[in-house]
C-alpha cells in the first residue's frame, strides 16, 4: 500500500505517528502533507528513516492508496485546518486512516464523500464492541511478556517496544509488539488504543492482547502515559495491570525534568520513579525495571553517550538509546 502521512506543522517531532510509520511501517510513504516544511524532504530533518518529499497538500501529493492522519494533538481533536487535505484524499478514492478520538466515520461530510467515492474511513481509535474487565489471567501466559514504561508521555516507549522486538528477532527469538496506541496499530495493523476504552475495560482489553499473541516467545507491550502524569496516569495503571509483566523497561527523554504540557509538575527523582511502577506492578505481578531506554535526540553523540551512562547509573541496570545505539546484548539479555 501506498501512503501519504498528514503532518501540518508537527514534523518531526510531534508527529509520532508520521515517524513510527516511517520507521517501522512496511507501507511505501509517497509524501508528507505538511504546509510549513513544504519543499523539503523526510531525510532533512530524519535521516534514518524511509525518504519522501514534503509536499503542502494533499492536492499536490502523488498517486496514493490512502492517507494517514500522522498527528494527534492533545485530546486527540481533529483540526478543521486538515478538512480540505481529507476532503480531497476521499474525492480521490483514497482510504482515510486516523488516530483521533474524533472518529472521521461519525463525521457527516467526509461519511458522505467516501461513500460517493469508493473510499473507507479507518478510525484506529474506535475500540471493539464485545470488551469486558480484566479476569487476572494474562500472567498464566507461556510467553515473557515485557511493558514499556516512561517517566512521561513520548519518551520512546512505542520505539523501544519495536526495537527491543527487532533485537529479539535477530537473536532468532518469535518476539512480537503488542499495540495499545494508534501508531502501534497503524504499524502493525492489530491492536486496542487502551485510551479510548471505557475505564472498566482498558485493563481487560489489554489482557485480551496478551493472551491473543502468547504463542510467542516475547511478547513486547507498547505502554502508554505515565504513571507520575497527571491526565494520562490511568491508562498507564491499566496497561500495567492488564499485562501482568514479567519485567519492565523504563523509558526516559534525556533532559526532560518537567511533564510536557503540565511543567507545574516535576518528574519524579528515577529511583523515586522506579519504585513507584514497581510497587504499583507488585499485587499483580513481581515485575522490575530490568532496562531502561533514553531518547537523546536533542543531544550530539558525545554528549548522548554521557547521558547513557549516567541514566544506566540512575536506573541500577543497563541502558541504551535504541535509535542511536540499538538494543546491545547486555540489555536484551537483561530484559530477556
Amino acid at each position: 500500500m501506498a501512503v501519504a502521512i498528514l503532518t501540518h506543522d508537527a514534523f518531526p517531532d510531534r508527529a509520532k505517528t508520521a515517524v513510527g510509520l516511517l520507521r517501522y511501517g512496511d507501507r511505501e510513504v509517497r509524501a508528507l502533507v505538511d504546509r510549513e516544511r513544504a519543499g523539503q524532504r523526510v531525510h532533512d530533518s530524519l535521516p534514518d528513516v524511509q525518504d519522501a518529499p514534503i509536499v503542502a497538500s494533499m492536492a499536490d501529493a502523488p498517486d496514493v492508496d490512502a492517507l494517514v492522519i500522522g498527528i494527534s494533538p492533545i485530546g486527540g481533536e481533529f483540526d478543521e485546518s486538515w478538512r480540505a487535505d481529507v476532503r480531497t484524499a476521499l474525492e480521490r478514492g483514497c482510504d482515510v486512516y486516523s488516530g483521533l478520538h474524533y472518529f472521521l466515520a461519525d463525521d457527516e461530510e467526509f461519511a458522505r464523500l467516501a461513500a460517493e467515492h469508493d473510499a473507507e474511513l479507518h478510525d484506529l481509535r474506535k475500540p471493539p464492541e464485545d470488551l469486558t474487565v480484566a479476569a487476572g489471567t494474562a500472567g498464566d501466559v507461556d510467553a515473557t511478556v515485557v511493558t514499556t514504561v516512561g517517566t512521561d508521555c513520548s519518551t520512546g516507549k512505542m520505539t523501544a517496544s519495536f526495537e527491543i522486538r527487532d533485537a529479539a528477532r535477530e537473536r532468532g527469538l518469535d518476539a512480537a509488539v503488542v499495540p495499545t496506541g494508534q501508531t502501534g496499530i497503524a504499524i502493525s495493523g492489530r491492536g486496542i488504543v487502551v485510551d479510548r476504552v471505557i475505564a472498566d475495560y482498558a485493563a481487560g482489553a489489554v489482557e485480551r492482547l496478551v493472551e491473543a499473541a502468547q504463542a510467542a516467545d516475547l511478547l513486547v507491550v507498547e505502554g502508554q502515559g505515565a504513571l507520575a502524569h497527571p491526565a494520562y496516569s490511568g491508562v498507564t495503571t491499566s496497561i500495567l495491570h492488564g499485562s501482568a509483566p514479567d519485567a519492565l523497561v523504563m523509558c526516559h527523554e534525556a533532559g526532560r525534568e518537567a511533564i510536557h504540557g503540565y511543567e507545574s509538575f516535576d518528574i519524579p527523582p528515577l529511583p523515586e520513579y522506579v519504585d513507584i511502577y514497581e510497587r504499583l506492578a507488585a499485587p499483580i505481578s513481581d515485575a522490575s525495571v530490568v532496562a531502561g531506554m533514553l531518547n537523546t535526540r536533542h543531544l550530539d553523540d558525545s554528549e548522548a553517550a554521557d547521558a547513557v551512562a549516567g541514566y544506566s547509573e540512575s536506573l541500577g541496570a543497563p541502558a541504551t538509546d535504541p535509535v542511536r545505539h540499538g538494543v546491545p546484548d547486555e540489555v536484551l539479555d537483561a530484559i530477556l
